[in-house]
């Protein structure tokens, strides 16, 4: 199933998985818009994306601009939606649950906003690919919200595959995955991160953007694959 010419939105396509997600689309001939808050993050990802992509500046928190978002892009093939907020890992007994409602706005309330400001746009034999993460399945301590966001992720790709059908709806679920997500730890912690990870899972190695990515162009490719979110962790939650 060829992407050549099709019209692939990525919110959050500016940066660490989204950004390797366009990159990948549009080798592949795809019609690219990368979606991102910031001006910058735009520009920045532009520079780095093949020549054709073009980018737009959007408050995924506020449906107003969404809306004027999906309605200004036109007709489209299929949306993906990587946009996250570094992860919030705070013990329960130190939970801002303020802090913890705003967690769940970009990364749960921005989706379910995006889908439906995007679902009146999308081709039939269209698709939609969200993001959850092992988190959700397999949580540390400290993960009380970021695994609750992750299972939200699951529920709402079931929930929507049924009510969108014929448009394809799917989710990938990345593990630890070498990205600006993990900026705000120390350098030296993040690297002791990724040792144990790697050393945790039976491939022995933490997955790069590119690795994930294709798993999202799998989605957008596979004309039979709807509700279904695929695991890409290197095999952590087996062990």
């Amino acid at each position: 199933m060829s992407l050549t010419g099709q019209h692939v939105a990525v919110l959050g396509g500016t940066s660490g998985i989204g950004l390797a997600v366009a990159a990948a689309a549009a080798e592949q001939d795809a019609k690219v818009t990368v979606v991102s808050s910031r001006q910058t993050s735009v520009d920045r990802a532009k520079a780095e994306l093949p020549s054709g992509v073009t980018g737009r500046v959007t408050n995924l928190a506020d449906a107003g601009q969404v809306r004027d978002l999906f309605d200004t892009l036109g007709p489209l093939d299929h949306l993906v939606y990587t946009a996250g907020d570094p992860l919030l890992l705070t013990p329960l007994a130190d939970l801002d649950i303020d802090t913890a409602r705003k967690f769940f706005e970009l990364r749960y309330f921005g989706a379910l906003t995006a889908v439906q400001a995007a679902a009146p746009h999308l081709a039939p034999t269209g698709s939609i690919t969200l993001t959850s993460g092992t988190a959700g399945i397999r949580p540390g301590p400290g993960f009380v919200v970021a695994a609750s966001v992750c299972t939200a992720m699951e529920g709402l790709t079931r929930a929507l595959a049924v009510e969108l059908a014929p448009i394809r709806v799917n989710a990938v679920m990345p593990g630890v995955v070498r990205t600006p997500l993990w900026d705000p730890m120390p350098q030296d912690m993040r690297d002791q991160l990724y040792r144990d990870n790697a050393a945790a899972t039976p491939l022995r190695r933490v997955a790069g953007p590119d690795d994930i990515a294709r798993g999202y162009l799998y989605f957008l490719s596979q004309p039979h694959a709807t509700g279904t979110v695929i695991t890409l962790d290197g095999g952590a939650v087996l062990v």
